[in-house]
């Protein structure tokens, strides 16, 4: 019945190319939008690393430098200027405000997944004219299918919705990618192949103006294995005009570097040394794991749909090599993401430095080979290895369940929001996550009982969505309310009460959100005793005779000073702001 129904709309739209073409935005639209932009800028930053990005890019417009990023009156020379810029366009366009900072991000994801439809469109189109066959359903199904996953899970929600670099990256090295696969694939089929070539090396340019050599590393590496496998790499290099593509990248990613260079003696240490190599061959800012790292991380962050991915790379059949030497270019699709998962998972695994955003830009080619496999399950028979697959779902959809009613209880102590399990607890937002994901689980057990395999990706991809919309969301707005909120709430009363001269100090932690939204600089320190000195210092050579202060209540009587030496302008959450007056002999 639901193949059926399948099967009659996608016959219609089929008919109808206006139609089509209308159904394919609306769709990358739809789950776009819920899955980026909803809610978008409904919560303020989240520390540590969002504001360091937001406050960078407000500092462009401030000081008129579009070159060096700063960040609290030091130079911020983490990552390179593109994801700045546009979020200081932003800021030009609709103000200094969340959105502004987000939308880059949620930009990006959007064009990724509307590419990855596209592609895969072209892609069964072409599989229907190779086979002799009109199969509506799998040309427009399965496209659908893998725009949605890409877009409903967690890795692409979370680096999606937040303004960071991650997901610019991500854009423009998937992005890329396709954009290669495309201009291969059109080559052989006589069609013009010069655009997207250019494209891809436009895409490859502003992924290394995101995060440095990674940007033309990881898609050289992916397309590098991909041709040396099918063995036509000297081929398709001379197809693809390497040296004027090489020209192209260089052209427009290298006069930012040679600038910030220039004016910045240190940047070749602090970018390429630090933040390139030593992340690649050392451990950085104590982010380590184990070999398996991103065997978790990808079992997780591209959940549910991640237990197809062993049954949808068996599938391929990638080590009967002959076999996909011979097949027409369109064809390698699968192959081509494949080699695309395979090299940025070995890349980063190989890697000392870990962190769950590092293998991001994999997760549209996982959409894409279990989107692959699911127009295997439309036209064929289930193979065991899928079989099994659609069992360890359900298995890891009840686990999943269980553990989400247990998560106020799992949840550690959190000096920045110490109330946080039991107003989870409260909302009971955990008990409707297990309920949807429970209820998911009964479904998925029942379709597979009685072998309805195509609906089985469909209700993954519904309980998702109902879980962002009733859960995940909703938790946003209480972790936000816990966290974040009384920060907020405590900038802006110390940008109503500082005095000229006053200077605003964080004591024994750093919140960049503060230097955010107070648009000041902030005085980071560390320890109660290098404050108690710098309090005593700094006010015995300043004009003014204060400071505020900002820290946890308890650490004003570990710096030394009693309830008159300071008045409390506000207190929220974990967080008290006080003026501290110069006190001789302090």
């Amino acid at each position: 019945m639901i193949n059926r129904a399948l099967d009659d709309w996608y016959q219609y739209i089929n008919k109808r190319p206006a139609l089509a073409v209308v159904y394919s935005v609306l769709w990358v639209v739809l789950v776009c939008g819920l899955a980026f932009f909803w809610h978008l800028g409904s919560i303020g930053l989240i520390d540590e690393t969002e504001p360091l990005f937001a406050e960078a890019s407000r500092q462009m417009i401030v000081r008129n430098d579009w070159i060096t990023p700063f960040f609290n009156d030091e130079t911020r020379f983490d990552k390179p200027a593109l994801v700045y810029w546009f979020q200081a366009i932003g800021y030009l366009i609709i103000g200094v405000n969340e959105w502004a900072v987000r939308i880059p991000s949620a930009v990006a994801a959007m064009a990724t997944i509307g590419l990855s439809f596209y592609t895969l469109q072209w892609y069964f189109l072409k599989r229907d004219a190779l086979e002799g066959v009109k199969l509506p359903t799998r040309r427009w199904f399965i496209p659908s299918l893998a725009a949605a996953m890409m877009a409903f899970n967690t890795s692409m929600l979370v680096w999606g919705r937040t303004g960071v670099s991650d997901m610019l990256l991500t854009g423009c090295i998937a992005s890329s990618l396709l954009c290669f696969f495309l201009g291969y694939a059109k080559q052989q089929e006589g069609e013009a192949s010069s655009g997207w070539y250019f494209a891809f090396y436009v895409l490859v340019a502003g992924a290394i103006l995101t995060k440095g050599p990674i940007g033309i590393v990881l898609p050289g590496l992916v397309i590098a294995a991909f041709l040396f496998y099918l063995g036509n790499f000297f081929e398709v290099l001379r197809e693809i005009r390497l040296i004027p593509g090489l020209l192209i990248i260089f052209g427009l990613s290298a006069p930012w570097y040679m600038l910030v260079i220039w004016r910045n003696n240190d940047y070749i240490d602090s970018f390429f040394g630090y933040h390139n190599v030593e992340r690649f061959t050392d451990v950085v800012n104590g982010h380590q794991a184990p070999w398996f790292f991103y065997f978790l991380v990808v079992l997780l962050g591209f959940a549910p749909y991640s237990v197809y991915l062993p049954s949808a790379m068996l599938n391929l059949k990638f080590w009967q090599r002959e076999n996909w030497r011979h097949k027409p270019r369109v064809e390698q699709l699968s192959l081509f993401a494949f080699m695309w998962f395979l090299c940025v998972f070995g890349f980063f695994t190989i890697a000392v430095t870990k962190l769950p955003s590092y293998v991001l830009p994999l997760m549209p080619a996982c959409a894409i080979l279990v989107g692959i496999l699911w127009a295997d399950v439309l036209t064929k028979s289930p193979t065991p290895g899928f079989r099994f697959s659609a069992w360890v779902n359900i298995i890891f959809v009840s686990a999943c369940s269980v553990a989400l009613f247990y998560v106020p209880k799992l949840l550690g102590y959190d000096p920045a929001a110490p109330n946080i399990a039991q107003t989870i607890q409260q909302s009971d937002i955990t008990v409707v996550s297990g309920i949807i994901w429970l209820v998911c689980a009964i479904v998925l057990a029942f379709l597979v009982l009685k072998k309805y395999w195509v609906a089985l990706i469909g209700i993954n991809l519904i309980a998702f969505a109902l879980f962002l919309v009733f859960a995940l969301t909703p938790a946003l707005f209480v972790l936000d309310g816990e966290r974040q909120l009384p920060l907020r709430k405590l900038s802006a009363v110390a940008v109503q009460n500082i005095q000229p001269q006053e200077e605003l100090i964080m004591v024994g932690f750093k919140k960049p959100t503060v230097a955010f939204y107070t648009q000041r600089h902030v005085n980071y320190i560390r320890t109660n005793e290098a404050a108690s000195q710098y309090i005593l210092n700094k006010t015995a050579k300043n004009t003014s005779s204060s400071v505020l202060v900002l820290t946890q209540p308890k650490k004003f009587l570990e710096m030394g000073l009693q309830p008159t030496d300071y008045k409390v302008l506000g207190d929220s959450g974990a967080y008290q702001l006080a003026r501290v007056a110069k006190k001789p002999g302090f």
